[in-house]
């Protein structure tokens, strides 16, 4: 009975962790709206500098540093945080980036596809077996996407580099196996020349937004290390107490909540295309989810 209840405690901590987790994701949008009047770019650089910090802190005071030095002296894993480094540094600029440019409904679809990516770049690269629904969903997904392509003569850029690049850091995140908290530390290392570069580029032109335009915005620029952080310290806590599926079906929420800010809080358009383009990769997305949910309690 004791063991139970601690079961269900712990089960009820993580799914509260990991609701946590992709509300504070889906909000995310609200606090780069915030600190617009910072250029991506320079906001980029803060939130490599500032993570630097808060991460190292939080590390020091789990007492984990020492993964960190393990991540360094094998150099395997140096390489592999190096080159996810430079994938998550494409990922946290475009997302940035297209904030700033009302094109928040094209982060939504980025991580709406995302799930799909990641089932490609596994049979890909891994050599898993796409079983024949995951292949139908994403053929269907192919579709949504093709269906903007011809109706607006271009691609969705920002949302396929946003799916494919996050998509590309899991896949060589999986293969390396570090600790998430200690591998993300390690790959903000490697961005503090660019962070440095950037903050100093802007201060050189006089464009430096940090001290120039209001307290409040240097606050906010200086935030962004927590906002970094805490969404994956919950997700971290989560992940070691709820199911990988359960946690599947909640990556979703952050997305869904995108969607809806996009809309109805910034008033970005969505035209009938876009609308059917949407509806046919949550299509998708029930018809994968539906079939991982069944796979999981057959295997129970």
């Amino acid at each position: 009975m004791v063991n139970d209840t601690n079961n269900a405690s712990a089960t009820k901590a993580g799914l509260l962790a990991g609701l946590g987790a992709y509300v504070l994701w889906g909000l995310a949008p609200i606090y780069f709206k915030w600190i617009e009047a910072a250029s991506a770019w320079e906001i980029l650089g803060h939130r490599i500098l500032w993570s630097v910090f808060i991460l190292g802190a939080i590390l020091k005071i789990q007492g984990n540093l020492a993964q960190v030095k393990d991540c360094f002296k094998d150099r395997r894993i140096a390489v592999g945080l190096l080159a996810s480094a430079a994938v998550v540094t494409v990922n946290w600029l475009t997302f940035i980036w297209a904030i700033n440019n009302e094109r928040i409904l094209e982060t939504s679809l980025g991580y709406f596809i995302n799930p799909l990516v990641f089932i490609l770049l596994a049979a890909v690269f891994l050599k898993e077996q796409l079983r024949p629904i995951q292949l139908v969903a994403v053929l269907i997904a192919t579709i949504g996407i093709v269906l903007q392509v011809v109706h607006l003569g271009e691609l969705p850029w920002v949302s396929l580099v946003l799916a494919v690049s996050f998509g590309v850091y899991g896949l060589i995140r999986k293969q390396l196996g570090v600790p998430s908290m200690a591998g993300l530390f390690v790959e903000t290392i490697y961005m503090i020349p660019l962070g440095i570069g950037i903050i100093a580029g802007f201060a050189i032109s006089g464009t430096l937004a940090f001290g120039n335009v209001s307290t409040t915005l240097d606050l906010l620029l200086a935030a962004a290390g927590f906002i970094t952080a805490i969404p994956l310290i919950l997700f971290g806590a989560a992940a070691n107490r709820i199911s990988l599926t359960t946690l599947g079906f909640l990556q979703y929420l952050a997305p869904s909540m995108t969607f809806v800010l996009a809309i109805w809080v910034y008033g970005e358009p969505i035209n009938i295309t876009k609308l059917t383009s949407f509806a046919i990769i949550w299509l998708a997305l029930a018809i994968f989810s539906g079939e991982s949910y069944y796979r999981h309690k057959q295997s129970q």
